[in-house]
């Protein structure tokens, strides 16, 4: 069986606060895009994590996909072990939550494949065991989230008219320095009322609290931001922690732009 883990772009992000446990409590809005990985899963197996296309960093016994998988034979161990196989496309260390999409896909490609009956509420909760962006790619359309992302509220938020650009120029932002460089505050107005207004009001009203910090120590993602914007873009941003950049464009309206050849781009029309 084989499933595509799309990936997700953060639409404004604030920091509100930090929590006893340690992590810290934000807004966000979570929009699904199809720019997408290929998961496989062959059964019965021998239980092994393969991977191709971009490298998977760290141990393969630590990959989320295997994770999920020791997760739900924790509670169904007549699981019978599995072959997985990762195609990796999506960017590593993007803020696009590939990771968390392969992960959250893994838990649905077994329940299906393995006719357990999970219903959505129980695959959310099995999701943030393994990551706080992971419970998204359940429901996987537009939410607005709060908490550490995993309190989802369904969001009525159609952007079909629309086209995007997401440029990855192989920058690795590291989560947690992110994390310490922001001072939690809540912002003026809800990012809740703030994305319901038209999408070219957006770069007025909505921003990523990363992207002071991450554009200091990387000047050249401001830089591509910039190029959107000056290319036509109606709203551009940072992708959570980074350092991918979206931008949004009249649909079928992306310019063609000569974008550094180390750069991995992906149009959605």
């Amino acid at each position: 069986m084989i499933v595509f883990p799309n990936c997700k772009i953060n639409l404004g992000l604030y920091i509100t606060g930090k929590r006893a446990d340690g992590f810290h409590d934000l807004e966000t809005v979570f929009y699904p895009l199809p720019v997408t990985d290929a998961l496989e899963v062959i059964a019965p197996g021998s239980l092994q994590f393969t991977s191709s296309g971009i490298p998977v960093p760290g141990d393969a016994a630590d990959n989320l996909c295997l994770k999920a998988f020791h997760l739900v034979q924790q509670d169904y161990p007549q699981l019978q072990p599995v072959n997985i196989h990762l195609h990796k496309n999506i960017p590593i260390g993007a803020g696009l939550g590939g990771g968390s999409a392969d992960a959250a896909f893994m838990l649905q490609l077994l329940n299906s494949k393995f006719q357990l009956g999970l219903q959505q509420e129980q695959l959310i909760n099995y999701a943030a065991q393994l990551g706080s962006d992971c419970p998204f790619f359940i429901a996987n359309s537009p939410c607005y989230a709060t908490g550490r992302g995993e309190a989802l509220e369904p969001l009525s938020l159609d952007l079909s008219g629309y086209s995007f650009l997401l440029v990855h120029p192989g920058i690795h932002v590291n989560t947690g320095w992110a994390f310490r460089q922001i001072t939690p505050q809540a912002p003026a107005h809800s990012l809740k009322e703030m994305i319901q207004l038209p999408v070219t009001e957006w770069h007025r009203v909505i921003g990523n609290d990363f992207e002071a910090p991450v554009f200091a120590a990387h000047p050249v993602l401001a830089e591509i931001k910039a190029t959107m914007y000056s290319q036509g873009a109606v709203y551009a941003s940072m992708s959570g922690s980074g350092s991918a950049v979206v931008g949004i464009f009249p649909k079928n309206k992306i310019a063609d732009i000569l974008w550094d050849a180390s750069y991995r781009v992906f149009k959605v029309n």
